[in-house]
């Protein structure tokens, strides 16, 4: 399932805009956790490993990024990793 930019239920993001593509994998560029592009990326990416994915596990881990994620996660790649770690699901480490 591709998790879409109209289905993020949080409102405190940037306004949306689309010359901010993120594609390919996370990488150690800083994360911003108001930037509803970014947090999508990272949703999407951790989707595609996924065995399966729901609307649901997206916005349950767009949850887990406005309200848990630690201020020492400052890179995609820490953010992803946090997430893969605090899921209920394995998804193997690509880092």
């Amino acid at each position: 399932m591709h998790f879409h930019k109209e289905d993020l239920s949080c409102t405190h993001y940037y306004p949306y805009d689309a010359k901010q593509l993120f594609t390919g994998q996370p990488t150690r560029r800083l994360f911003d956790r108001f930037n509803g592009s970014q947090v999508l990326f990272l949703i999407n990416f951790y989707g595609s490993l996924a065995d399966r994915f729901t609307l649901k596990e997206g916005q349950a881990i767009e949850k887990q990024i406005a309200t848990l994620l630690p201020v020492e996660a400052k890179s995609e790649i820490s953010v992803f990793n946090w997430i893969r770690n605090s899921a209920t699901s394995s998804i193997p480490s690509i880092f």
